[in-house]
């Protein structure tokens, strides 16, 4: 099985970030179809949302519980420039879209 996992420095350290299925249902309750999100992300042409609610969500699938990843947008999302948190939200879509960067499958 692929791994769709993303580590990455954020706030106050290193956080793997995941969408698994249950987080993409849940990302796509705030920020509609996964496809549609993407599309957007990957255009330039986003909302806040899209790009909090990505990290977030994403936080939940790598194990930090849901207090603590509000916690963590809130302090480091929330009033910043979207250009310091949008790569990191690309980056996670990418992995989960794609998987990991030259991986190699059986068959």
């Amino acid at each position: 099985m692929a791994d769709l996992s993303y580590t990455a420095f954020f706030g106050d350290g290193e956080h793997v970030f995941k969408l698994t299925k249950s987080m993409v249902e849940e990302l796509e309750k705030k920020c509609g179809p996964i496809g549609a999100l993407s599309n957007r992300m990957f255009a330039r042409s986003f909302s806040q949302a899209d790009l909090s609610e990505t990290i977030r969500v994403a936080l939940i699938g790598g194990g930090i519980t849901p207090k603590r990843a509000h916690e963590l947008i809130v302090a480091y999302v929330d009033g910043r420039p979207l250009a310091e948190i949008y790569e990191l939200a690309a980056k996670i879509l990418e992995r989960t879209l794609f998987g990991q960067p030259h991986e190699t499958t059986d068959g």
